[in-house]
C-alpha cells in the first residue's frame, strides 16, 4: 500500500508540474498560422470536422443559418431550464399544450382567411404533412452496427481499466474518477446536460474560427502529457502490457 501511495503521489506531482509548464508555455507562446501543414492534433480535428456530420446537424451547430440554429438552441435551452424547476411530465404536458394551441389557432386563422378571401389554399401544414418521416431500414441497420461497435469497444476498455491490464491506464482512471467526484458534488446530470448543449452550439464554431491557435496549444499539452506518461511507465515497469508470446 505504501508503494502504491508513493506512486500515486509521484504521478500527481508529475501532472501538476506538467500543467504548470503547459500554462507557462501557452502564456508566452504565439502560434504561427499553419495553413499548409497537417493538423497537429488529429483527434480534435476529427471531432470538429464539419464533413463528418450530417448536413442538417452541421448547419445547426456551426450556425450556417442563424435563424434555424437560434430556434433549435432556444427550444433546447428553454426545455432544459424548465426541467430544473418542473417535473418531466409537466414540461412535456406544457410543451404539448403550447404546440397544439399554436397549430390549432393557426389553422383556424388560415381557414377564416381562406373563407373571407374565397381562396382554396388547402391545409396550412400540407408541406409538412407530405414530408416522409419514416426511418430508412438501411440507415437504422447502419446506426445499429456502429452503435454495437462503440458499445463493444467501451466494454473492452472498461474491462481493461478495472481489471488493471495496464497499471498506468488504471491509475489514470483512478485520478479521473476522483476528479469526477468533485464534479458530481457541484453539478447534477441536468446541469451537465445544459452545459453540454451550450458547448455543442459554441465550441465547433469557435474552433472553426481559431483552428490554428487551438491546435498549437493542444499540441503543447499533448507533448507534456506524453512526457508524463512515459515517465510513469518508466517508473512502473509492471504497468506495461505483457507482450504476446512469440510463436515457436
Amino acid at each position: 500500500m505504501d508503494e502504491v501511495k508513493e506512486v500515486v503521489e509521484e504521478v500527481a506531482a508529475e501532472i501538476a508540474s506538467a500543467a504548470k509548464e503547459v500554462i507557462a508555455e501557452i502564456a508566452h507562446h504565439q502560434p504561427k498560422p499553419k495553413h499548409e501543414e497537417e493538423c497537429p492534433f488529429k483527434t480534435i480535428d476529427a471531432w470538429f470536422n464539419p464533413a463528418r456530420l450530417h448536413p442538417q446537424v452541421e448547419s445547426l451547430v456551426y450556425w450556417r443559418d442563424p435563424k434555424k440554429s437560434g430556434i433549435v438552441f432556444g427550444i433546447l435551452m428553454v426545455t432544459l431550464l424548465s426541467l430544473t424547476t418542473f417535473s418531466l411530465i409537466s414540461v412535456v404536458a406544457y410543451l404539448g399544450l403550447l404546440t397544439l394551441a399554436g397549430t390549432i389557432s393557426f389553422r383556424i386563422y388560415k381557414n377564416i382567411m381562406q373563407a373571407v378571401q374565397k381562396t382554396s389554399d388547402g391545409h396550412p401544414f400540407k408541406n409538412l404533412l407530405d414530408i416522409d418521416i419514416s426511418l430508412p431500414e438501411d440507415k437504422v441497420a447502419e446506426i445499429s452496427r456502429l452503435a454495437t461497435q462503440h458499445v463493444n469497444a467501451a466494454i473492452s476498455a472498461l474491462r481493461s481499466l478495472f481489471l488493471v491490464e495496464d497499471l498506468v491506464d488504471s491509475i489514470k482512471g483512478l485520478v479521473l474518477f476522483w476528479a469526477l467526484t468533485y464534479v458530481g458534488a457541484v453539478f447534477n446530470g441536468l446541469t451537465l446536460l445544459i452545459i453540454g448543449v451550450l458547448l455543442v452550439f459554441s465550441l465547433p464554431r469557435l474552433y472553426e474560427k481559431n483552428k490554428d491557435q487551438v491546435d498549437a496549444y493542444i499540441q503543447i499539452a499533448m507533448d507534456k502529457l506524453s512526457i508524463v506518461t512515459n515517465r510513469m511507465r518508466a517508473a512502473i515497469p509492471s504497468g506495461k502490457k505483457d507482450e504476446k508470446p512469440k510463436d515457436q
